[in-house]
């Protein structure tokens, strides 16, 4: 039985009549394979990918396993489609935080047309993705069992102010009720989680150690996912923190050359985590300003 992801934070969602992706109860993730030279990008790089030798397991963790493509019910009721069949990220979590940080100051290949160019330039223009090199481009959190979710509008998030992106990604490891914006985020969880030999920075470090060497591919338009389990965070339990790279619609070849837009938009994704784990409680007045976003 095929259902719509439960907890999808970004990109094209299924449902209302909508083309998207879905999922299975054996842990699957059914993308549907775009009809244009997004989708063959798309079918090229995870096929080259899957079967790169050069590929060393403790990189190809940080990608979703893929297998294979198959014909299945689109979600909008237009009949059988082609979908990419991938690892669900979220399958085995319960109550996840996730966050997707599309990551780069340019989110267009120099091969792309001229209108797509334009089209992507005026949004990383009108958004974080110039001067931080990242945007948020989605998010939930979780609070409690009576709270529920935060999940605030995704284009509420995409333009904010470097010291509002860093306030959200420490609401993200808060113990805070997370609807309750006027609480100053205490960081509770955010040594468990961003920190320790298997936090969310060691993990960022070793694939930033991988991108300042490999140059098989460029990822322009790429995001990482962000996910722990809130409700093992307060229990004392390992909250399983957890990084992977998705969308891979418009990878191009390296040609031998580093991939600086990427690398670049890591690392300053990297300085925001370090500078919460190093000081989790600076900045106590930007609580107020941030409340626009609800």
């Amino acid at each position: 039985m095929l259902k719509i992801p439960p907890h999808q934070v970004a990109g094209h969602q299924a449902g209302n009549g909508k083309l998207g992706p879905l999922v299975d109860e054996s842990g699957r993730f059914y993308k549907p394979l775009q009809g244009d030279e997004r989708g063959s990008n798309e079918l090229k790089f995870y096929t080259s990918f899957s079967s790169n030798s050069r590929i060393l397991e403790h990189i190809s963790k940080f990608f979703p396993t893929f297998y294979g493509t198959q014909l299945i019910e689109a979600s909008d009721g237009s009949g059988l489609k082609p979908h990419l069949v991938l690892e669900d990220l979220s399958v085995g979590r319960v109550n996840p935080s996730i966050v997707d940080i599309k990551i780069g100051s340019r989110t267009w290949a120099p091969e792309a047309s001229e209108e797509y160019i334009q089209k992507c330039l005026k949004k990383d223009r009108e958004t974080s993705s110039l001067p931080l090199g990242f945007r948020l481009s989605g998010i939930q959190i979780y609070g409690n069992r009576e709270s529920g979710y935060w999940k605030p509008e995704r284009t509420s998030m995409q333009n904010l102010p470097a010291e509002e992106v860093k306030l959200i990604l420490k609401k993200f490891v808060s113990s805070n009720t997370s609807t309750d914006m006027d609480l100053q985020p205490d960081c509770a969880f955010a040594a468990t989680v961003y920190g320790g030999s298997t936090g969310i920075l060691s993990q960022l470090l070793e694939m930033k150690a991988w991108f300042e060497d490999q140059t098989m591919y460029h990822f322009y338009s790429c995001s990482i996912l962000i996910m722990f389990e809130k409700g093992l965070a307060l229990e004392g339990q390992n909250p399983g923190g957890q990084i992977k790279l998705i969308d891979f619609a418009h990878v191009i070849e390296g040609r031998g050359v580093i991939d600086h837009n990427f690398l670049g938009g890591l690392c300053s994704l990297i300085k925001f985590i370090s500078e919460i784990l190093t000081d989790p409680n600076e900045h106590k007045s930007l609580v107020s300003s941030v409340n626009g976003i609800n």
